[in-house]
């Protein structure tokens, strides 16, 4: 009798995905491998629009675009072009932030497959796994069909070996074996495997771990793929104010092509610009940062703290000193 448990969810279109934008912890996981093989960062960077800000990890975005990550991928590739699977060796749990976390909160391997094919466009992969139960065991089809052909090469080893990386950090007990094609990757392991705990999972809240995955994938998703992308771009672009012309120089697009493709999903770029403001200002101004007035103003492009203050008024009722 198979052991398998019931089928375990299909993931998000590859079509869908790839327009989310993605944490900003993958480039720097790429940046830092490059580094240390003599890279200079201007090389690794070029084309993404980073640099600028990257030697400041407190003016670093949180986010960047899918577009952002392949250009630091294909920089990376051009110069260390059998590096993927090293690359990829270097992924941990942490790595992905609150989806990381969430993993980690699982309590068993099947649930652990669960959540990840659930939350998927919460990860770095550009590849699109599929889970199969075959003759007693799982395999785990790391498709790269969907990657751009000049680093499909790259990205497949690089996705598959941080799978496979963070599912024996995660579960070390599984007997995972991982074949690696220049198209796709194979992991396979035992189907009775599903059923093993991971390690320390009981230390950790699933409820709130899961929440948290749970609301920001509803936020990328409920999004237009043009929003989506101006987002991030916007709070790269804020403590320069982020003017329509640069937000859309950086996109490669035209400044009438930025604000048709937001009105066609129902977007006003004023109205998006202050939404993104007010969210980075809700972080900005709370613990643990509590940044001064003056501070928060500046890296959100006001020219001055007053601005803002009328701004902030106009987006809560209140100053951002509570009054």
């Amino acid at each position: 009798m198979s052991s398998v448990p019931p089928r375990l969810p299909a993931a998000p279109d590859p079509a869908v995905r790839a327009g989310f934008p993605r944490s900003v912890e993958g480039v720097a996981l790429l940046v830092a491998f490059g580094v240390e093989e003599g890279i200079g960062l201007g090389d690794l960077l070029d084309g993404t629009g980073l640099l600028e800000t990257w030697t400041s990890p407190d003016l670093r975005p949180g986010e960047v675009t899918a577009a952002q990550e392949l250009r630091v991928i294909r920089n990376l590739h051009a110069r260390r072009p059998h590096a993927g699977a090293a690359v990829g060796a270097r992924y941990r749990a942490a790595t992905f932030g609150a989806f990381g976390y969430a993993l980690a909160t699982s309590r068993t391997l099947f649930d652990l497959a669960d959540l990840t094919l659930r939350y998927l466009d919460l990860s770095h992969v550009f590849t699109l796994p599929r889970t199969t139960a075959r003759d007693d065991a799982v395999e785990v089809v790391v498709d790269g069909a969907h990657v751009p052909a000049d680093v499909r090469t790259f990205v497949v080893a690089r996705d598959a070996t941080a799978i496979a990386c963070v599912l024996r950090e995660l579960v070390p007990d599984v007997r995972a074996r991982l074949t690696v094609g220049p198209g796709e990757a194979l992991l396979r392991f035992p189907a009775a495997d599903l059923a093993l705990p991971l390690r320390d999972a009981g230390a950790l809240d699933r409820d709130t771990a899961e929440s948290l995955c749970r609301d920001l994938a509803s936020r990328r998703r409920r999004a237009g793929d043009a929003e989506r992308e101006v987002r991030v771009v916007l709070a790269q672009l804020l403590p320069d104010g982020a003017p329509a012309a640069a937000v859309a120089a950086a996109l490669g697009w035209s400044e009438r092509t930025l604000r048709r493709r937001l009105a066609a999903e129902g977007v006003a770029y004023q109205a998006l610009l202050d939404d993104v403001r007010a969210d980075l200002a809700g972080a900005l101004l709370a613990p643990p940062l509590a940044l001064p007035v003056q501070e928060v103003a500046r890296r959100l492009g006001y020219a001055d703290a007053t601005t803002f203050i009328r701004a902030h008024r106009r987006w809560t009722g209140r100053t951002p000193t509570g009054r």
